[in-house]
């Protein structure tokens, strides 16, 4: 059941990586949802192997480093999400007995967009800040001011102190205006609205995000005595102080309005100006808000119901088959052009080979095509009754398209993948784009369309090569771009252009060596990992010496981790690299200094966190570490005490109780380590 677990917390956190840090998220909303009950199940049926980076512990994503930090006034929590009437229903049975008395509801559209919380002072807007982990986000004030439709100052008799939340979007017409631009400078376009108003919103001038055309929906009002008693009210408060409020709201007083107002907006959502995915049902009365109260991640007043995946069937044209960077096959169905959920879908992943045998498919077929959480098309099923006789199977390759290497499937596992890790293309292209990604080398003067010219153009191998890149090689250079609709158009390297790309390349050598390891693409080796194996062996030389036993010491890294680092360090091309590194000053070895201790006040003590605290909790995990204390996921009769903020788990206060196991709050803490 540990595995289990284990295995979906890091699903889950990869996940939520993704739609959050990424913005490419890969599994629907409601995928992403049934994943995480299972995890809130068993981690209520076993307390004792909840993971200490569970997601359950989480509002949101991680946070951004490109902007300041700052805490939430109140916290931005989440809401709990249905895909059926009957758990409205269960809500609402919930409510009235927690009331004990009939609540009326409101209903509001869902809004598909950027989370963002707006603090006025005096009538002024003061802070503009994302939702972030939800105690703590990325302050955006200077890019949120460029959008016209959320006032600066506002109108009329407003308190001192206001907050307002809502849902950054970007309309569909900005939208599409935003592609055909970008598409034009030969940048790809972004997937989704959604995905372009989160960009949006990180791009350092604020002139450019003014742009865009980024609007923004309003959902709720906090403060301390508000001028009204309702939620429903708010909105007309909002409207006379120069909020844009929302077109459709409406009150329902049993679940058969609700249920109407559902259905309506499911039918009539494309006609909308911007995307919503579901519908948002409230508790009406504000009073009664504050008795119902809420959970450590979710509002005990309000649910969200969410819109299932559109479904249409289009005609198979062929299948490709795409080699990332760890060498895993993705076939992808090339399909008859099909409008679906607004946009035109031509692609969807058929995923592995397990799946293609599943679903059966055999060429021309009629397949049906999903898009879960209206983002990323997939293939469900095939239309039998359109299936044409002596069709043959569609099989799965056997050699890479790219390298004609020999595939490899392991058993036991869904990936095939090719082995052929430094001489087929697309594995080194994906490997130096991971290097240049913001979590690792962040040399974000470098995209896929420049490692591709890089690349193609015989200049840039290895990560190693970025660092012996010389003006006069780069300059003019030039690469011929061919639309869908058969256009050409040309992109060149300039002279600002180039001088951008060396300065970040030579800034990525002040990188920490943790991120360097992470950067380097070792298989299974993601950020925390690397952090772990860097922080345990100090420096690269350490770790390629290491035996596998001695790299399973580390907290964390397994059979298969253990494996993949020594099977790396043992590749003859693998080690040139890492030497030619270390001739061009990358860091390959731990600063002690950013490591020191603070203090050995907690040393040989394993601590549980718990609960929410006005810091995040990895900075309370950190504080652990830098006087000396370890963390741990579960309390047992070896824990020396537990940190207990707000919220914490109930479950493992009595665990702590029964075991004897001290409790101390926040303050109590960091007086012990003062």
């Amino acid at each position: 059941m540990i595995n289990r677990i284990k295995e979906l917390t890091e699903q889950l956190n990869q996940h939520n990586y993704n739609y959050y840090i990424l913005d490419n998220p890969t599994i629907s909303d409601y995928e992403f949802d049934k994943l995480l009950e299972e995890l809130t199940r068993l981690e209520q049926e076993y307390p004792q192997f909840a993971q200490p980076d569970s997601p359950t512990q989480r509002v949101g994503g991680e946070i951004t480093k490109q902007f300041v930090t700052v805490p939430h006034v109140f916290p931005m929590l989440s809401l709990g999400n249905t895909y059926s009437i009957e758990e409205i229903s269960e809500f609402d049975k919930r409510v009235q007995n927690a009331l004990l008395q009939k609540a009326e509801y409101v209903c509001e559209l869902k809004y598909d967009g950027v989370a963002i919380s707006l603090v006025y002072e005096k009538g002024r807007l003061l802070r503009a800040v994302t939702r972030g982990d939800g105690v703590q986000g990325d302050d955006v004030t200077q890019n949120v001011k460029t959008i016209k439709s959320i006032p600066l100052k506002l109108f009329g008799d407003y308190p001192d102190f206001l907050e307002v939340r809502g849902e950054i979007v970007l309309p569909h017409k900005a939208f599409e205006k935003l592609n055909l631009e970008r598409e034009d400078i030969g940048e790809q376009p972004f997937a989704n609205p959604r995905n372009a108003a989160s960009g949006s919103l990180k791009l350092q001038d604020s002139s450019e995000v003014a742009k865009r055309g980024l609007d923004c929906r309003l959902y709720l009002v906090l403060g301390e005595s508000l001028p009204f008693k309702t939620h429903f009210e708010s909105f007309t408060k909002l409207k006379e102080w120069g909020f844009k409020t929302p077109e459709t709201v409406q009150k329902c007083s049993s679940i058969e309005e609700i249920r109407s107002f559902i259905s309506q907006w499911d039918k009539e959502r494309e006609q909308l100006s911007f995307d919503i995915d579901g519908v948002v049902i409230k508790v009406n009365d504000i009073l009664q808000q504050q008795q119902l109260g809420a959970t450590a991640k979710n509002p005990r007043w309000a649910i969200a119901y969410k819109f299932k995946a559109q479904r249409v069937a289009t005609k198979l044209l062929s299948v490709d088959f795409q080699i990332g960077r760890t060498g895993v096959v993705t076939p992808v169905a090339n399909l008859q052009p099909v409008l679906l959920a607004g946009t035109v879908v031509k692609r969807a992943s058929l995923h592995n080979y397990d799946i293609i045998q599943q679903l059966d498919i055999h060429e021309n077929d009629w397949l049906y095509v999903e898009k879960g959480g209206e983002i990323i098309p997939k293939i469900v099923g095939v239309e039998l009754s359109k299936r044409q006789e002596y069709t043959e199977k569609v099989s799965f390759i056997s050699h890479c398209p790219f390298c004609n290497s020999l595939l490899i499937k392991k058993e036991g596992e869904a990936a095939t993948y090719c082995p052929n890790e430094s001489g087929c293309p697309p594995q080194m292209k994906g490997k130096l784009e991971h290097f240049i990604s913001r979590k690792a080398m962040n040399i974000d003067s470098l995209g896929e369309g420049k490692i591709e010219m890089l690349f193609d153009n015989g200049l840039v191998k290895t990560s190693a090569d970025f660092y012996h890149l010389k003006t006069e090689s780069l300059l003019g250079l030039e690469k011929k771009i061919v639309g869908d609709d058969s256009t050409e158009r040309i992109i060149s390297f300039r002279e600002k252009t180039v001088e951008n790309m060396l300065a970040g390349i030579e800034q990525s050598k002040e990188v920490p060596f943790e991120r360097v390891l992470f950067a380097i693409g070792i298989r299974y080796v993601g950020e925390t990992t690397a952090k772990k194996v860097a922080s345990y062996f100090k420096t690269i030389d350490a770790i390629a010496n290491a035996s596998k036993e001695e790299l399973k010491a580390v907290d964390d890294v397994g059979e298969q981790v253990a494996e993949s680092i020594v099977q790396f360090f043992n590749t003859v091309e693998n080690l040139e690299t890492i030497i030619k590194l270390r001739e061009t000053g990358v860091q390959l070895e731990l600063n002690e200094e950013d490591h020191q201790l603070l203090s050995h006040v907690l040393e040989g003590k394993s601590i549980v966190v718990s609960g929410v605290f006005s810091i995040s909790r990895d900075a309370m995990k950190q504080k652990i570490e830098l006087h000396g204390g370890k963390n741990v996921s579960s309390i047992s009769k070896n824990t020396n005490f537990v940190i207990a903020g707000e919220n914490m788990g109930p479950e493992k206060r009595k665990k702590a109780e029964k075991l004897g196991v001290q409790i101390l709050s926040e303050i109590e803490f960091e007086n012990i380590i003062k």
